[in-house]
């Protein structure tokens, strides 16, 4: 499974609607996300560009792409952004790739 960070932001008819009657979304998109073989694990009300901050296990790009594309087909929302997230040892283990995968960075030309 891979992690991923969810960022979206509700369009104004979708706020009208969730104030005239409130409810945990989290749990009913909880369905879908297992129905895709995933988990959501952690989901927060924000405030500032996102609406909703959350975070998922996916079992692959896919999986998580098909989440963000029913998001946003569904019309509630005007912004969904997917991030996958790595842990700090998968981090290193690039880290360590990097150095070894023989990249040169462009040199400033020599002055005449």
């Amino acid at each position: 499974m891979a992690t991923y960070l969810l960022q979206l932001s509700y369009t104004p008819s979708a706020w009208a609607a969730l104030v005239s009657n409130p409810q945990d979304r989290f749990e009913v998109v909880r369905r879908p996300i297992e129905k895709l073989g995933g988990k959501h694990l952690h989901g927060w009300l924000a405030f500032g560009e996102d609406d909703v901050i959350a975070i998922v296990d996916m079992p692959d790009n896919v999986a998580v792409a098909a989440l963000a594309m029913a998001f946003n087909a569904g019309g509630a929302c005007k912004n969904v952004r997917t991030t996958p997230l790595i842990s700090i040892q998968e981090g290193i283990a690039a880290m360590k790739k990097a150095a070894e995968c023989g990249y040169k960075p462009a040199q400033k030309a020599a002055s005449a």
